[in-house]
């Protein structure tokens, strides 16, 4: 197999979270997804590039965005793709995660895309596989694929990354987004606030180079870029939130609260978005300024980049064995 890129700067096998990437190898992964883009907007989509490749998606948790996009940024490269459920598979009657990679191991796969319900799950699966594997998001802990093509979003949008205000709202406490693009967006270099309930917020929020708010208007004030997060029900044990009607009053994105931000804020959000209690529907539908469909897109794109340079990485360690 020869790839036609030039050796990227992005050299590890796997990829399993963006803290500790810097700003060289977080670049060299949106540059890749650039030309993707182009791409999968032509007519021929397809690619030969991971011809003979096998992708397998590991899913412990339910997901159709992910899934979805790996499947089609793996087939459009070519790749032989597939989806294993975890419903109907031996992990359901009781086979360990280590069970799991000898069995992955004897199939020869080269590349394991993975989402788990715990954090740490990726890793102890790349600890024992031979092949290359990406983090699909781990319990509350990483989703670096989601935190590049949010980038990839921005950069487009804005051109740069480096300086500008962007408010991630909402469950930062369980939303392993919110801890990548805070990495992410960090180590890039723009200006980062959370803006959150105290009771959505973790305790270490400090040491991770953003500014704290309370309150939407007061955070939301001059920002370029603001972040919804979903509430993430399934990881609540307790009761964080007085009521979504409450919620939504105090820190749902309208119009009122969108007005104190730059005129020409972009609005996200990694979906599936819960219309009424993180986002009003006119504002999420409004399309001069928000770009949840375009994060859609370049998801795919970014998938790619990801396949396409971990692939090629793998490729080179083996020859060198």
């Amino acid at each position: 197999m020869a790839f036609d890129s030039a050796t990227s700067d992005f050299t590890d096998r796997h990829l399993l979270g963006i803290e500790g990437l810097s700003p060289i190898e977080i670049t060299a992964l949106l540059d890749t997804a650039e030309r993707y883009v182009g791409q999968n907007r032509q007519a021929n989509k397809k690619s030969e590039l991971l011809q003979g490749r096998t992708v397998i998606n590991l899913f412990f948790e339910d997901s159709t965005r992910t899934r979805t996009s790996f499947e089609l940024a793996g087939k459009r490269l070519g790749a032989d793709v597939i989806n294993m459920s975890v419903a109907n598979s031996s992990i359901k009657k009781g086979e360990t995660l280590i069970d799991t990679a000898m069995t992955l191991n004897a199939m020869h796969p080269d590349i394991l895309v993975v989402r788990h319900g715990e954090a740490g799950g990726t890793q102890l699966l790349a600890e024992k596989v031979h092949c290359a594997v990406i983090n699909g998001g781990d319990g509350s802990h990483e989703h670096p694929t989601q935190a590049l093509l949010d980038a990839l979003t921005i950069r487009r949008r804005r051109g740069k990354l480096e300086g500008l205000k962007i408010a991630i709202c909402g469950d930062i406490l369980h939303s392993r987004v919110a801890r990548s693009n805070i990495h992410l967006l960090v180590t890039m270099g723009a200006r980062v606030r959370v803006v959150a309930p105290l009771t959505l917020l973790p305790s270490s929020i400090g040491k991770l180079g953003v500014d704290v708010f309370h309150d939407m208007k007061e955070g939301l004030t001059d920002c370029d870029i603001i972040m919804m997060l979903r509430l993430q029900n399934e990881r609540m044990n307790g009761n964080f939130i007085p009521s979504i009607r409450e919620y939504f009053l105090f820190f749902g994105l309208d119009y009122d609260k969108l007005s104190v931000a730059k005129p020409d804020a972009l609005i996200m959000h990694p979906g599936p978005a819960n219309r009424g209690v993180e986002i009003d529907s006119v504002v999420a539908d409004d399309f001069s300024r928000s770009v949840i469909r375009e994060q859609v897109e370049m998801g795919v794109a970014v998938r790619m980049a990801c396949l396409e340079i971990l692939a090629q990485n793998l490729q080179e360690e083996r020859e060198t064995l």
